[in-house]
This record gives C-alpha cells, structure tokens and sequence, in this order.
C-alpha cells in the first residue's frame, strides 16, 4: 500500500497514513471547504489497510481545530480503526491537545466514548 503524505494548508491538516509503519497522523487544523471529499480517500485507504494490518497500530491525531464536518469524517476513520481492533490488532489513538484547551479534550473523550478503540490522552504544554 502506498503511503498517504499531505502537506498541511491554512484550512487542511497534515496527513501521514504509513501501513508499513502501522502508523497515522493527522495533525493542524481541519475546515476545509468539503470535508467528505478531502477525508474520503483517507477513510478508504483505512479501509484498505484493514485487510493486512501491523499487529499494532499508532495514531497521532493533534488538531488545532476542527469544523463539525470534519468531526463527523474523523469519527468515519476511527470506526474503520475499530474494525482493525475488532479483527485482532492492536490500535492505539493518542489525542493530543493544549494544556488550556478544554474544548478538544472534550471531543477526544466523546470520541472515545463512540468507539471501542483506546485512546490515550496527551497533554501538550
């Protein structure tokens, strides 16, 4: 599988999904203007990868912010995480958010509470 590696922009995060690695990132700010045509070949990819994943997988999410449309889109590739666990894999999410920022550790524990994934919350100072 090929390695998804996207350059960050003002309204899109940086990506790295890497299957060798068993490793995902999303990290910076997340509104773009279509949200489900920027997120859908990441869900796919994700989708992909479930057929042959590492034993154990890492992911990094370590947004900034995030519009409700990428909420909805994030929460699509973290149930695509769940089928991996499901299937016998180990999946890791690690949420990373500001030391003052309520607001997303807020949402990485509503996430949390949706998917049967563990998250391990990570305080950035």
């Amino acid at each position: 599988m090929k390695t998804i590696s996207i350059e960050a922009t003002p309204k899109t995060p940086t990506i790295t999904f890497d299957s060798g690695k068993g490793f995902l990132e999303i990290k910076g700010r997340s509104i773009p203007e279509n949200a489900l045509e920027f997120y859908k070949p990441l869900v796919e990819w994700v989708e992909k990868y479930a057929d042959k994943p590492q034993t154990s997988t890492n992911v990094n999410i370590q947004l900034e912010y995030f519009n409700t449309s990428s909420s909805k889109c994030i929460l699509d590739v973290f149930k695509k995480l769940e089928a991996i666990k499901k299937g016998g894999s180990n999946v890791l999410i690690n949420w990373y958010y500001e030391e003052d920022d309520e607001d997303m550790l807020e949402a990485g524990e509503d996430y949390q509470a949706i998917v049967n994934v563990p998250f391990k919350m990570v305080q950035v100072v």
